[in-house]
């Protein structure tokens, strides 16, 4: 799938559902054609149906970013089938493993930093220097307030570090494509209201430890939660301009 003539190439991970498929939905009604991944074959095709209604092209990617071999078949079919990419969002992430950490299994916790980190970054510098190539790009790495904050989400250290390390590896990497034409920023999408959350809300509290149950719980109760057609927007709209090395958070809607 070669991007049509005179439209945006996007690449979306997490594109399923929730904030990614979002994303996709946003970029493909802003003129992109977009290659979207994600676990479940059955959740990119409802994504690429709606992707194609908007007029835009999809290409699906069944990929599973905790496999980092699954990560480098991906980016060789993208390269192949779509070319150049104009914008990487890297939004698929996981929350687990939840708990106390002398509980965490060591191999599930290296498994999330795969997801949260290394695969993010190995999309990036895989499909960076066709975008230097071009002098443009736009490369998101989609994090979490957390990350402003670490000792705030105690029991989801695996999460915390992930974002955290994250938002370094953003700036870092900002910092060095100064004045190349690819920007590199941070997106903290909101208290979105995500199957995420929905999964959190749902573990016994136990496990995952009580204050950390309560704060999700209290999210939905308050009514706090935000949509992830509005995060999206806030995403989307701030890919026009060419400010990079931020952290971008997600804009108030009237």
């Amino acid at each position: 799938m070669s991007a049509s003539p005179g439209r945006t190439a996007a690449v979306v991970t997490g594109a399923g559902r929730g904030i990614g498929r979002a994303i996709a939905l946003e970029l493909a009604r802003a003129g992109a054609d977009v290659a979207l991944l994600a676990r479940s074959p059955d959740e990119l095709a409802g994504t690429a149906s709606q992707v194609r209604a908007l007029g835009g092209a999809a290409m699906l990617v069944p990929t599973d970013l905790g496999d980092l071999g699954q990560v480098d078949a991906a980016v060789q079919r993208i390269r192949g089938e779509m070319g150049a990419v104009d914008i990487l969002i890297n939004n698929a992430g996981v929350v687990w493993p939840l708990g106390p950490t002398e509980e965490v299994d060591p191999a599930e916790w290296a498994r999330a930093i795969t997801i949260n980190l290394t695969a993010p970054a190995t999309l990036t510098l895989c499909l960076l220097p066709a975008m230097l190539a071009k002098r443009r790009g736009r490369i998101v790495n989609v994090s979490s307030g957390a990350a402003g904050h670490p000792s705030s989400m105690i029991g989801g250290n695996a999460y915390v570090t992930g974002k955290t390390a994250l938002e370094a590896h953003t700036l870092n990497l900002a910092a060095e494509l100064a004045d190349t034409g690819v920007t590199v920023n941070v997106f903290r999408p909101g208290t979105v209201d995500t199957a995420m959350q929905s999964w959190i809300r749902g573990q016994e509290p136990t496990k995952i430890g009580p204050d950390l149950h309560e704060r999700f719980v209290r999210y939905q109760a308050d009514g706090v939660l935000i949509t992830p057609e509005q995060s999206a927007r806030s995403l989307v709209a701030l890919l026009h301009g060419t400010s990079t090395g931020q952290v971008w958070t997600v804009a108030a809607e009237s």
